[in-house]
């Protein structure tokens, strides 16, 4: 056994239950089995995250669904205090973890939240302080 399965052997044999060998392997396979049952687009959803775990792409995202409607990215920009390429880039990182749209009008640029975005921050702002 690993020192991970070593670790979990403790925790299990520490427990007020008459545990044996059976019962850790049982243990570790249901465990597996929860692992195997993850969305096979899981990537999805850490680039999302991760797109979401910057100041200044947070910010663009809470912008936008502050703001009810599409923002061109002459509105975004004035608003932050980065460069524009910065906003730029942060603006391509959200439209590719799938959490903006953006509509090209001629020369003008706007974007909105996705279903997505407005959903996690829905679910960040319903459990804040929680713990």
């Amino acid at each position: 056994m690993g020192q991970r399965s070593e670790r979990l052997e403790r925790l299990v044999d520490g427990r007020e239950c008459e545990c044996c060998d059976d019962d850790l392997e049982t243990h570790v396979e249901t465990l597996e089995g929860l692992v195997a049952a993850f969305p096979p687009d899981a990537a999805t959803d850490r680039a999302a995250l991760k797109a979401l775990g910057n100041d200044t792409r947070y910010t663009i995202v809470r912008l936008l669904a502050a703001a009810g409607r599409e923002l061109c990215v002459c509105e975004i920009t004035p608003v932050l205090d980065v460069s524009d390429s910065a906003v730029s880039h942060a603006l391509s990182d959200l439209y590719d973890a799938g959490l903006i749209a953006r509509r090209k009008d001629g020369t003008w640029h706007y974007y909105e939240p996705t279903e997505r975005a407005t959903a996690l921050l829905e679910a960040l702002d319903g459990t804040r302080g929680e713990r």
